[in-house]
This record gives structure tokens, C-alpha cells and sequence, in this order.
């Protein structure tokens, strides 16, 4: 699929969706209490701060005439008070406005985050994890700014162009009606930047999402990419993202900038013909136009033009989130394919029988993996899956633990369709091992807890002893407190899986499935894990996939999977007898050894 790819960009959006910023107050709702006492403060404080020019045209037009030193002083004490009650509303202001942000940023994130949480592995299979991990942390992030101060500035720049006005039409009309001609060419410049500006920020933001996927998938693939001397060809793919990021921003940038001077410049020319209107006006004493009248206006002008600044950079801002909101709510409406049901129950204790009725499934429609597979395991059983690549080995425990759902057909344990009862009572009955040993940061003693959080030091370490883990452990500088990093880089292959062989054997499991769990140990630590394992088998019914048959001659049954089905069945003696083509495969394993002695 192209979204699979960092170097092609998702689709956009045509239409401007308020739909998003509905969703968005959604989240802001909770917070309106605190929101209105700000509110309150910002909106008087900014009633109140359109005084001083009245105090101004006062102090002009009467006191310094009369030489009222009283009056002048008396307004000077006004603004003083009214300048501090303004620093005290704007201090609490961003106080509680960058906590309601946080919050709201904090509520976002953990939302997105939570809904990746029960995706299903579709969705990660077709998405670089780049372009996933950008959306819950540059994508939320970018959001902080509007939710801190956007808002809340917008609705009270909103509130101050109506002060302004009124204050504005009390000293003169016709001043205010010239100085109001600059608003429809600003509406001009607006409607004819808007949706090319859009449009430059929704590519900006998928040029970043394909930067950020490349960079995630070179740093998982250093060790390929020094092995194949492959770092100055990385290189240049990554100049040419970062440069195709670069100009995608320079160009939405431009848009941007292209507001603020062009309000700068109607202001000016407003201003300019007030100020040669009034001036000429003057000497009509008729007109009504004083020295402090036209301080005044022109003082206001500019708190006119100020919030419609603001404005315009607050559009910019709200165009670049809509941009990046598409995207974040984009990822918590992607759809949970596998979910409890709405009647969904408990599952009870298991006991292990397990049964597959004309199953059929598919990753991509069209394109079948299993097609009409019928099988049953009773309980304590160990069933062994062999095949060639791709054959659906690891579909079918995939869909035993119902981390895919089922075509057709129904997958039963102890009788129970596993479709009706909850994901969380089902998994935490099983113990899986896959292919990809991931170990996470942190210590030893951690990784393997991961299979029970309940468990004990001492539980711990039996299991360890138990898969042959504990000698190299013991042997590390900290033992079980030793720290390892993402992914295990300090560990081998065959460690990883030892850690996560113990971490899946630590839950207790009823049902225990090992996908390849021995492929990366040597054939001595494999022998001596084979000991453990009888014992650890028995009681539980056990699914094993190898690729070596030497781990799973003592399985209860052996399944070879090929073309969407099972080909053949049986022990490993009688399927051996049959010279099918389990009989094969053996064979030409066996050559293969033989060849490399």
C-alpha cells in the first residue's frame, strides 16, 4: 500500500472541516468554568484599558487648558490603577490558560495513545511507525500554543474590536467610517490566501510525517546500513525529505507572513488619511475635531488594528492545527477491527480445548490466507505447525489469540467462540512468544516480569532457570538489575529469546504458544531447553511453529500447513511413514545437515 511507504504523502482534505475544531471544544467543555473567570478578567480589563484615551482627549482638550493639575493627576491615578489590574488579569491569564493547555494537550495525547493501544497489527503493518509516533508527539505538541493562548486571545480581541468601535462612533462617525474602508480589502486578501494557505500546511505537515518515518525506520536499520556501506545513499534520501520538508514550510510560511503586512499597510494608509482628514478639519470649529479628539482616534486606530493583527495570526495558527487535528483524530477514528463485542463476557478458567470450524481468513480481500481449516486440540495437547514460508502457520495462532478476526468459520476454546467473550479475559489465559523477541528498556528482571506484574523475585528467576536463562543473566555486571535498551541491543539474538521465553512461560499460561521460539538458540542451550520444556508442556496445551523438526518430534500431532490449509497430519512417526510432505521436508533437512558436516 503507498501509505506503507515514508516518500509518499497521504491524501488531503479539499474542504475545511469545522467538524474538527467541534471536536476539539470537546475537550475544552470540562475546563469552561476556569475558562469564564479568565474570560471575565481579560474582557474587563481590556473594557477598562479603553478608557485611557478618553483620559488622554480629557487631559488635552480640558485640564491642560485650564492648567487642572487636580484633574491631570486625578487621571493619571486612573491609568495607574487600571495598568496594574491589567498586569494582575494578565498574569493569572497565562497562569491558568497554560494549565488548561497542558491538560487538554495531556487529555489529546493520552487518547491517541490509548486508541494505538487496541489497534489491531493491520494497522501497524501498513504504516511506517515514524509517521505514527510524529502524530502523537509534533502533532499534539503543536497544538499547545492555540490551546494556551489562542483561545482565550481571540475571544477577547473579538470582544475589544466591539469596545473599540463603540468608543470609537462616541467620539466621531465619520473618522470611524473612513478608518472601517480598509476592512473589505482586508476580507479580499483573506479569501485569496485562505485555501492555498491550507493546502501548504496540510503538505507541510505530510512532508514532516515522511522526515520523521525515515528517520525512525534508519535509526531500527543502522546496523544494515553500516553492514551494506549503505550511509551515503541514506544520506541523500534524507536531504532530499528534509529539503522537500524545508520548501514545504518556506512556502506555507510565506502565506502566513502575508497577513501581517497586510494589515500593517491598510493600517498605515487608514491612519494616514485620519490624520490628513482630521488635521484639515480642525479649522472648522463646526466639525467638532480638537487636539484630543484626533489623539484619541489615532490612539484607538491602533487598538483597532492590533486585534485584527492578532487575528490574522491566530487564522495562520488555526489553519496549521486544522491541518495537524485532521490527522490526530484521523488516528483515534481509525476503526478497532478487533474488539469485544457488545454482549462480550468473561472467559472462564481454560482448560485447553481448542477447535477451529471452516476457518477462513484473509489479510487483503481477494488474497486468501486460510481457506475452510478444521482441526481440534484436546486439552494438554502440544500440536507442532510446519510448513514452508508463508504458509499460514503463524496466522493460525494468530487468530487463537484473536489478534485478527475471522472471515468465516468460528475459532473455539473449551467450546467457546472466542469472538463472544472480552480480549483482555482470553489473552491473559494464554502465553505467546512471537517471532520478533522485543525487549524493552529497562532491566532484566523487568522484561520478564512483563508476563506477570504479580510475580515474584524468586518466580522470576525459576522461570529463567527454567528456559536455561538465569547462567547468562547471573553472568551480566548487575545480574537480573541489569539495564538493557530498546530492543535488547546489548543482548544477542539467542538472549532475547531466552528473556522472552521466560516472560511468556512466567504467566502460567493454560494455552502456550511458541512461534520460532528456539530459531536463534544453539543446538547446545537447545537441548538443554528441551529438558525444561517437557516438563513445562505438560498440563498445557501447547502450540509450537519451528522450522527446525528436531524441537517437535515429541508433539501429540504435527501439522503441515500449506495453500491455505492442512495437507497432511499425524505424529511424527506416522507422517514420516506416509512420506508425504512432512516427509520431505524432514529429509531434505536431514540432507542438509549431512552436507554441512
Amino acid at each position: 500500500m503507498a501509505r506503507n511507504k515514508y516518500d509518499v504523502d497521504e491524501i488531503l482534505e479539499d474542504k475545511f472541516d469545522w467538524n474538527q475544531l467541534k471536536r476539539l471544544a470537546t475537550y475544552i467543555s470540562p475546563y469552561k468554568k476556569a475558562w469564564a473567570i479568565v474570560l471575565f478578567l481579560m474582557l474587563s480589563s481590556s473594557a477598562l484599558a479603553m478608557l485611557i484615551p478618553q483620559f488622554m482627549m480629557h487631559v488635552m482638550d480640558d485640564c491642560i487648558p485650564e492648567k487642572n493639575m487636580k484633574g491631570i493627576f486625578g487621571y493619571a491615578g486612573l491609568t495607574l490603577a487600571i495598568a496594574l489590574y491589567a498586569a494582575g488579569s494578565l498574569r493569572y491569564k497565562i497562569k491558568i490558560t497554560n494549565e488548561i493547555g497542558q491538560s487538554i494537550i495531556h487529555q489529546i495525547r493520552s487518547d491517541i495513545f490509548c486508541h494505538l493501544q487496541e489497534l489491531p497489527f493491520s494497522y501497524y503493518d501498513d504504516r511506517p511507525h515514524g509517521k505514527i509516533q510524529v502524530r502523537v508527539v509534533n502533532y499534539v505538541n503543536s497544538l499547545s500554543d492555540l490551546l494556551s493562548n489562542g483561545i482565550i486571545n481571540t475571544i477577547t480581541d473579538l470582544c475589544n474590536l466591539v469596545f473599540i468601535l463603540c468608543f470609537m462612533l462616541m467620539i466621531d462617525v465619520k473618522l470611524t467610517l473612513i478608518c472601517l474602508c480598509g476592512l473589505p480589502v482586508l476580507m479580499f486578501v483573506v479569501m485569496f490566501i485562505k485555501r492555498r494557505q491550507r493546502r501548504a500546511w496540510q503538505i507541510q505537515s505530510n512532508k514532516q510525517s515522511n522526515l520523521n518515518a525515515y528517520i525512525a525506520e534508519s535509526i531500527n536499520g543502522i546496523r544494515v546500513t553500516q553492514s551494506f556501506t549503505r550511509e551515503e545513499r541514506n544520506t541523500d534520501i534524507f536531504n532530499q525529505l528534509s529539503g522537500s520538508y524545508r520548501q514545504a514550510w518556506m512556502k506555507a510560511v510565506r502565506f502566513n507572513f502575508l497577513m501581517g503586512p497586510s494589515v500593517d499597510m491598510i493600517s498605515v494608509i487608514t491612519t494616514s488619511f485620519i490624520y490628513v482628514l482630521g488635521i484639515s478639519w480642525m479649522s472648522n470649529p463646526e466639525s467638532g475635531i480638537t487636539v484630543g479628539v484626533l489623539v484619541a482616534f489615532t490612539a484607538y486606530i491602533s487598538r483597532f488594528w492590533n486585534p485584527i493583527n492578532t487575528l490574522a495570526g491566530f487564522y495562520n495558527s488555526l489553519l496549521t492545527a486544522i491541518s495537524y487535528l485532521e490527522r490526530i483524530f484521523e488516528t483515534i477514528d481509525e476503526e478497532v477491527e478487533v474488539k469485544d463485542a457488545e454482549d462480550a463476557v468473561q472467559m472462564p478458567a481454560i482448560k485447553g480445548d481448542v477447535t477451529f470450524e471452516h476457518v477462513d481468513f484473509s489479510y487483503e480481500e481477494g488474497y486468501p490466507i486460510l481457506k475452510d481449516v478444521s482441526f481440534s486440540v484436546k486439552a494438554g495437547e502440544t500440536y507442532a505447525l510446519v510448513g514452508p514460508t508463508g504458509a499460514g502457520k503463524t496466522t493460525i495462532v494468530n487468530l487463537i489469540s484473536r489478534f485478527y478476526n475471522v472471515d468465516s468459520g468460528r475459532v473455539l476454546i473449551d467450546g467457546v467462540d472466542i469472538s463472544k467473550v472480552t480480549l483482555h479475559s482470553l489473552r491473559a489465559q494464554m502465553g505467546i512468544m512471537m517471532q520478533d523477541s522485543f525487549i524493552f528498556s529497562g532491566t532484566i528482571m523487568d522484561n520478564i516480569r512483563y508476563g506477570n506484574r504479580e510475580a515474584s523475585d524468586e518466580e522470576v528467576i525459576r522461570a529463567a532457570k527454567t528456559v536455561c536463562a538465569h547462567d547468562f543473566i547471573m553472568q551480566m555486571e548487575n545480574g537480573y538489575a541489569t539495564q538493557v535498551n530498546e530492543r535488547g541491543s546489548r543482548l544477542s539474538a539467542g538472549q532475547r529469546q531466552l528473556i522472552s521465553f521466560a516472560r511468556a512461560l512466567l504467566a502460567d499460561p493454560k494455552i502456550l504458544i511458541l512461534d520460532e521460539a528456539t530459531s536463534s538458540i544453539d543446538t547446545e542451550t537447545e537441548l538443554l531447553l528441551q529438558q525444561g520444556l517437557n516438563e513445562l508442556l505438560k498440563g498445557r496445551t501447547s502450540f509450537l511453529i519451528a522450522h527446525r523438526l528436531s524441537t517437535i518430534k515429541n508433539a501429540d500431532c504435527i501439522m503441515y500447513i500449506d495453500h491455505g490449509g492442512i495437507v497432511e497430519r499425524g505424529t511424527h512417526d506416522e507422517l514420516m511413514e506416509k512420506k508425504g510432505e512432512y516427509y520431505k521436508l524432514h529429509m531434505s533437512q536431514f540432507d542438509f545437515l549431512v552436507e554441512g558436516k
